[in-house]
Order: structure tokens, then sequence, then C-alpha cells
């Protein structure tokens, strides 16, 4: 659980110290809401999360490290970006680690349902993480980003599981040289 501090503890701290509320800036809605989303997030046992700039909740990394599936054992970075539109634009998520998946193309970009047409307000960072959770237990070679992985995991399932091991160890799938990812 990550705990944050709430805007009235912020509020009485200002007071305290001296500082007037008046001249303070008003956190905007998309950072209420995230502070929200955080402080409500049920994080997966596979999962943690990362704040480089421990006072920006805004831009913060996910790590998903998946314990079955093709990609058991595998550590995957996500970068989350939450605009000033969010709750009713929804965050930009890219993957830092480039992976062989039918649903992430090699530049990062995630083809999540929720991440784009079927975004709500109503959703929160929980059903973005539990989403891209479950792209790596059941990659979706129907709605494909990498065409060519979803080709494979489509006609070969074996040569798709190969591939993916190939690529967490470090080394070519393909023309394309992929850095390892495996966490043991």
């Amino acid at each position: 659980m990550i705990r944050l501090f709430s805007l009235k503890q912020q509020k009485k701290d200002g007071e305290a110290s001296g500082k007037s509320t008046g001249s303070q800036k008003r956190p905007s809605a998309a950072y209420l809401r995230i502070q929200k989303d955080l402080n409500d997030l049920n994080l997966p046992k596979t999962c943690q999360m990362n704040f480089p700039d421990q006072d920006d909740f805004l831009n913060f990394k996910l790590i998903i490290s998946p314990d079955e599936g093709f990609y058991k054992n595998g550590r995957f970075v996500f970068s989350f970006k939450v605009g000033a539109g969010y709750p009713h634009d929804a965050p930009k998520v890219k993957c830092e680690t480039m992976v062989y998946h039918p649903n992430i193309d090699l530049e990062g970009n995630v083809c999540l349902n929720i991440l784009r047409e079927d975004w709500k307000p109503v959703l929160t960072i929980n059903s973005i993480i539990y989403g891209l959770q479950y792209l790596f237990l059941e990659p979706n070679p129907e709605d494909p980003l990498n065409k060519e992985a979803a080709e494979v995991l489509q006609h070969n399932r074996r040569l798709f599981e190969q591939n993916v091991m190939k690529s967490m160890r470090g080394g070519y799938v393909g023309n394309t040289y992929f850095e390892r990812c495996l966490s043991v």
C-alpha cells in the first residue's frame, strides 16, 4: 500500500509553518484523482511501482514480473505519464523494456483497449495495471501492434514460446536484438 500525505495534513503543515494557504497553488483535478487512485491501489504481488521523483505522482514507473505464462521470470518496465486531463483522458503508458509481444510494438507502444477507445473516467490506475498484467498472461494476437509476433503466436505457438524465451534471455529474434530482461 502506498501512503501519501493527505491534503488536509499538507494544509495543516503549511499553517503550522506560517505559510498562508491563500498563496499556495491549488492541486489540479488530475493530481487529486491520481492521489486517490494511488491511495486505493491494490498491487498484485508480481508488480511494483517506482517514483523517480517522490514529489511527482503524475509520472511513475510500473515493473511487472510475471510468475506464469510465456513471460514468466521476465522483468518489464512501463512508464506512466498522467496528463492534466486525467481522469477524463487515459494516462500515456509506454513499455520501456523491448519485448517480443503481439500487443506491444518495438517502440514500446501498448495495445490495451482501456488505454484508448474504451477508456472511461471511472477506470483507475489499478485497472490499467491489471490490464497490463493480463497482456502478459494472455497475449492477444487478434489485435496486434507487433504483427509478426501475432502471426507466429496464431500459427506456431511453440515457435512463439521459443522466440519469447530467446528475446528475454537477450538475443536476436529475426533481425531485432533484445536486451536481457529475465529477473533470475
